[in-house]
């Protein structure tokens, strides 16, 4: 079973991502915060983040390059209402194998996790 870890300081957020990601199959672990996600990702090991950019310790950038110092192979979706080529571009230039716009459809995300963990996958 694969598990994905889905950081977003919204609950609502991570509620929607949980439902979707668990009815096709995945095991689902949460962070609220920056810090928090740090911390689970050590405990957990997921095979995939789903990350939001804007929360209140860290950002999402800077926990992105932190995950990158702990695994330099995590393999992140960066999850954003901030679609800027711009933001697309340094995200992915930071590590994260793909990049979703907020809000997200239900066959949006599972094509993005599916995609990102075929490539991700050794």
């Amino acid at each position: 079973m694969t598990t994905i870890m889905v950081v977003d300081d919204s609950t609502f957020a991570r509620r929607v991502h949980r439902r979707i990601l668990e009815s096709a199959g995945h095991r689902v672990v949460e962070a609220s915060t920056g810090l928090g996600a740090l911390e689970t990702y050590a405990l957990e090991r997921p095979h995939l983040v789903l990350l939001d950019l804007s929360m209140e310790d860290l950002g999402g950038v800077e926990v992105l390059r932190k995950l990158r110092e702990i695994e330099p192979t995590v393999c992140v979706v960066v999850i954003s209402a901030d679609v800027q080529r711009s933001t697309e571009q340094m995200v992915r230039e930071g590590g994260a194998v793909q990049f979703l716009g907020k809000p997200v459809s239900e066959d949006g995300l599972l094509r993005t996790v599916s995609s990102a963990l075929e490539g991700c996958t050794p």
